[in-house]
């Protein structure tokens, strides 16, 4: 096997974490220089299961999400991880990973990995008839930090209020389904 087909085998989080491990190998893991190799290597648009397993102890770095007020039982929940920046937050494509399951009316609760210490922002839906399309008169939505939404910004408040920072623990949040009909 070749040098350029052995690495096109390897999966994206593979990737990421040999490059992790090339930084520190060259002395740069604490640096900018390393962040920045980091930060243009994000792996986008993975769908996962909801592993809670690597929420556990000793897990991470992954931030732990229970989704509070879900009206119902009908359709789909989704929840997506952001780079908390304001180029790819809530930007079509630019979720680095997804989770979908079943709904489950109240709470329920769901383990998302991010790749590496740092900012991020998570945005979850209730797409209520499960037409894989946003139903503002039906389906709900909520995203990290419980931002007010509003006329003014539409369901889409700026990364301001919506990013947290993590290390390479795992992190605990609470948001709530907010729904408009």
């Amino acid at each position: 096997m070749s040098g350029f087909s052995a690495v096109r085998t390897l999966g994206r989080k593979t990737m990421a974490t040999a490059l992790l491990s090339l930084a520190a190998f060259l002395g740069l893991a604490g640096s900018g220089q390393a962040r920045t190799a980091i930060a243009s290597e994000t792996t986008y648009r993975e769908t996962i299961a909801n592993d809670m397993r690597q929420c556990a102890p000793g897990g991470g770095p992954a931030v732990r999400v229970t989704v509070r007020g879900i009206k119902s039982s009908d359709g789909m929940i989704r929840l997506q991880s952001y780079r908390g920046t304001k180029a790819d937050w809530l930007e079509k494509g630019k979720w680095i990973n997804r989770i979908e399951a079943p709904a489950r009316k109240g709470t329920m609760t769901f383990c998302l990995p991010v790749p590496a210490a740092g900012a991020y922002a998570i945005a979850a839906r209730h797409d209520v008839n499960g037409n894989g399309k946003t139903d503002i008169t039906q389906d709900g939505g909520a995203m990290s930090n419980n931002p007010s939404i509003n006329i003014f910004n539409l369901g889409k408040p700026g990364i301001e209020k919506t990013r947290f920072t993590m290390g390479s623990e795992v992190k605990r949040l609470s948001i709530t389904m907010l729904y408009l009909g």
